[in-house]
């Protein structure tokens, strides 16, 4: 026998020795899983299965390093009055001050996944959930909505054609410059008639521009037929955006509009383009701007640059909102300028009035008691005297006695005291005039085509 038998032997006994041992643990181990409780045992099972699958597949999200909070930017008041003054149409430097204004918040950022077995697949799929459904959506009516906006500039032959309507000739000239908007695919109805015979009744020598697209039409023209036969002078022409828009702040606005950097928001974007557009033809042209809804009672002639109250508080008699239904105001008048500096670096198309009555508002009350501007707040009674919460009852005939004694009373407060009636046509559109009310009255005293239903304002 050799050396390397002999000592090989002696470790035989040891190797079944320790086989024996481990297969008498196996054995406890078993014995004392078979004895645990059912739940025990399930859960560790999970554990293991658990284990197992994090050693095949693993995920790594790299949490990027925190980035510094922007800053707020404030635009001071001196540097924008420097930049108007050297023409900032093209340049770069009031773009990215509007965008500045209207900064928007970084998207969240997005965590890649890594999976190892995965490597090599160069395609990536973005899962489809409910906020990316929305938001495609939200798109779509984005760009339905610049639809609407002209792609490019018009021809110069829009400043050239108002100021030879305004111009007149020898036996008609124009002593009042007014103008109307109207950002929508339909024609006039019988309440922008009643409004547009209204002023003419009062201002049998004013001249009339429709800024509007579907009024510059046959189906316009046609409307405006009547009118223009008893020798009324109302024009309607295409609004030229980049002309009126040229050289102010709304320049800049705009165009970032038009390209698609502008979120158009839930309200009408028409409605947004015409409270900015009656700034702008009367910064340009100056004169008097109207709503469509507007009744005009009597003759403007001795008001100049002037805004009406919508509210006023009744414990100070201060106003404590405006509104822009009705605007006289001359040609470069610096609260206009004012007006379109606010609409453009605070613009918000998701609240209603926020670049309308709300933006006038907030103007105002920022330069009260500042000198450089010559303008005259009236009050409601001037232009609103019926709050749109109540005007329903200017549409209502007397119930009775008392009623009727009251309606004649409103009816002589405002036979007398204002200028004009706003007719709120987002509460009023579906009322019907009942015969004996208030508008049915105001109707007869200012209507030059009598013979319409009077229910069908």
């Amino acid at each position: 026998m050799s050396k390397y038998e002999e000592s090989a032997k002696p470790s035989e006994p040891f190797l079944l020795s320790l086989l024996h041992q481990l297969q008498d643990l196996r054995r406890s181990i078993l014995a004392f899983l078979l004895s645990l409780p059912t739940s025990l045992f399930a859960l560790f099972l999970l554990l293991l299965l658990a284990y197992n699958g994090f050693s095949v597949f693993y995920i790594h999200l790299p949490f990027p390093a925190k980035s510094p909070p922007v800053p707020a930017n404030f635009l001071p008041e001196n540097t924008a009055g420097e930049l108007m003054k050297n023409g900032f149409s093209s340049s770069s430097k009031v773009t990215s001050l509007v965008m500045y204004a209207m900064k928007e918040e970084d998207p969240a950022v997005i965590l890649k996944t890594h999976l190892p077995l995965l490597r090599k697949t160069h395609s990536s799929i973005t899962p489809i959930t409910e906020s990316s459904v929305s938001k495609q959506r939200g798109v779509r009516k984005y760009k339905r909505k610049l639809k609407s906006v002209p792609s490019k500039a018009r021809s110069s032959s829009f400043p050239a054609m108002i100021a030879e309507f305004f111009a007149g000739n020898s036996t008609i000239s124009c002593k009042f410059r007014f103008f109307m908007t109207w950002i929508s695919s339909k024609s006039f109805g019988d309440r922008e008639l009643l409004a547009m015979e209204s002023l003419f009744k009062s201002h049998p020598n004013a001249c009339l521009v429709i800024v509007s697209s579907s009024m510059n039409s046959k189906t316009g023209s046609q409307f405006l037929k009547p009118l223009l036969d008893k020798g009324f002078r109302v024009m309607a022409i295409d609004p030229d955006f980049d002309y009126v828009f040229k050289n102010t702040y709304a320049e800049a606005w705009f165009d970032r509009l038009r390209k698609g950097n502008v979120n158009p928001g839930e309200v009408s974007l028409g409605q947004n383009l015409s409270n900015l557009l009656r700034l702008g033809l009367l910064y340009k042209f100056g004169g008097i701007y109207v709503d469509t809804d507007v009744i005009v009672l009597k003759s403007f002639s001795k008001l100049r640059n002037v805004i009406g109250a919508q509210t006023i508080n009744l414990d100070t008699g201060n106003w404590s909102r405006l509104n822009n239904a009705v605007l006289i105001f001359d040609k470069n008048h610096p609260l206009l300028y004012k007006f379109i500096q606010e609409f453009a670096l605070t613009f918000d198309g998701n609240k209603w009035g926020h670049n309308g009555p709300y933006l006038v508002s907030r103007v105002v009350s920022r330069l009260s008691g500042r000198p450089g501007f010559n303008f005259t707040v009236l009050p409601p009674s001037a232009f609103y005297p019926v709050d749109w919460s109540k005007i329903r009852s200017l549409f209502r005939a007397p119930r009775d006695k008392l009623h009727s004694k009251w309606l004649l009373k409103k009816l002589r407060h405002i036979q007398s005291q204002s200028f004009a009636v706003h007719l709120w046509n987002r509460q009023s559109k579906m009322l019907e005039v009942e015969k004996g009310s208030i508008i049915n009255q105001i109707m007869l005293d200012c209507c030059i085509f009598c013979n319409a239903s009077i229910s069908r304002l």
